[in-house]
């Protein structure tokens, strides 16, 4: 299927029974839709739609009266007139179910993420917070070059309750690309035998193929240095050199639309220096954009759209907008994303890189950077245009790329390389039945690369 047919618009009357929930009938009446006589790229559409909305309601479990009643036990003397408040302040991911308002399964975590006033009023409080991340902020800026040992395992398995002994099953466990900051690469196990894709694939991953047994796990375990650089940018210094790549549009969702061409203009002004023009865009979403979890991306419409309309998004979202309004701006931008891989924690994350001479490619982590600002860390959030932490395992540098070899359905995320994917030769394996581990077994900061 044909992401980039997302911008062929849906008729409206779908459109309506869409955003009303009624996902059964709409289904109904795009099978009879695709018995005329239809445009070609609209029978591609609403073949694409059809899948989409069988996965859209998946993960919205929270009705109102259960989410207020979750909030009530969660949020000393929560009132009912609050969530109605925290709704028109767009606080809540939400759609229609068949006529019925259900909220996303996270709402509550992300309302915790964000509003520290909730946070605040938590009847069991949360532990201290963490100082790595200024720590290791310091030190880069201290020591120039620091390393990371990054070592982890992930594996996949599927549910039991779409086992299928027998078939052939094929599986994608992503790897790290050897790049920008990916140094000394090993893979250190496989569960199986399979093809290792070369670094030039833009999702990359281990490939594996064989008839699938009962309770059967996938797995690779991998190590590597990630060598971060730091000095401080100069604007003054600044050329408009630049590579002739990561200036173009990308559909359904990098695409340089009249309304984001004047939102571009509207941030930049009359700046012409490639850096502060960058830094303005950052600025921008930093300060604009509130951090939400968010549906499915496939399920999303023009993102950068989607984002600058609602000011509310996740990690990828905002880094895509970044790279989207960097292109506009004619500042070469892409896509960067794996996990964020830390001693405290592990999960999936999203990040940019953009291209400014002489400096070449520098980092952006909008999302990094918009919670420094929320948190009135105004040193952190400026740490996080052109720079990272070490702790990123970058798996993926292009966003809604290909995988190798090519998978037979669409893909759980066909805009990203973190969790894998897996499938039957002749059967799709729904993302709710693929079981996902990812263990970082060491993480450790190294006084230099040969510690």
């Amino acid at each position: 299927m044909n992401m980039t047919t997302l911008n062929t618009p849906l008729p409206e009357d779908l459109m309506k029974l869409k955003w009303n929930g009624q996902f059964k009938l709409m289904q109904e009446m795009i099978d009879l839709r695709l018995q005329k006589d239809i445009p070609a790229k609209l029978k591609e559409r609403l073949e694409l739609e059809k899948e989409l909305i069988s996965r859209l309601p998946e993960d919205f479990t929270y009705s109102k009266e259960d989410a207020i009643e979750l909030l009530k036990s969660k949020i000393e003397d929560f009132k009912e007139e609050e969530f109605d408040e925290l709704f028109k302040d767009n606080a809540f991911e939400w759609i229609f179910i068949e006529g019925k308002m259900y909220l996303k399964d996270n709402f509550f975590e992300n309302l915790i993420k964000v509003r520290k006033v909730y946070k605040d009023r938590l009847i069991e409080k949360d532990g201290a917070a963490s100082t790595l991340l200024d720590d290791v902020m310091h030190k880069m800026k201290e020591e120039k070059d620091v390393y990371c040992k990054i070592h982890v395992k992930t594996s996949l398995k599927v549910d039991p309750a779409f086992e299928k002994p027998g078939k052939t099953i094929r599986v994608w466990l992503p790897i790290p690309k050897e790049y920008a900051q990916v140094e000394d690469f090993k893979i250190l196990n496989t569960s199986h035998e399979g093809l290792v894709n070369d670094n030039s694939v833009d999702q990359r991953c281990v490939y594996i193929e064989k008839p699938y047994e009962k309770g059967e796990e996938f797995s690779v375990e991998y190590e590597f240095i990630n060598h971060m650089h730091y000095e401080e940018l100069d604007p003054s210094i600044v050329t408009n050199e630049h590579p002739d790549t990561c200036l173009e549009e990308y559909a359904p969702h990098v695409v340089f639309t009249d309304y984001l061409k004047d939102v571009v203009k509207e941030i930049i002004g009359k700046e012409t220096n490639p850096l502060l023009k960058a830094k303005l865009i950052y600025d921008y979403i930093t300060s604009h954009v509130t951090y939400s979890y968010v549906r499915a991306y496939a399920t999303l419409p023009c993102i950068p759209e989607y984002i600058t309309t609602g000011l509310k998004g996740d990690c990828g979202l905002q880094a895509l907008t970044f790279i989207t309004l960097c292109r506009i701006a004619g500042i070469p931008a892409t896509w960067q994303a794996g996990l964020y891989t830390t001693p405290e924690t592990i999960g999936n994350h999203d990040w940019a890189r953009f291209y400014v001479a002489p400096y070449g490619w520098l980092y952006a982590d909008c999302s990094f950077g918009g919670g420094s600002y929320r948190a009135g860390n105004l040193e952190r959030r400026d740490f996080y245009f052109g720079y990272l932490d070490p702790f990123r395992t970058p798996c993926s540098s292009k966003f809604q790329g290909d995988f190798v070899p090519a998978k037979n359905f669409l893909p759980n995320d066909p805009y990203d390389n973190q969790n894998g994917e897996m499938e039957y030769v002749d059967e799709a394996i729904p993302g709710k039945y693929i079981i996902k581990e990812t263990k970082n077994i060491e993480i450790a900061l190294m006084e230099d690369k040969n510690a």
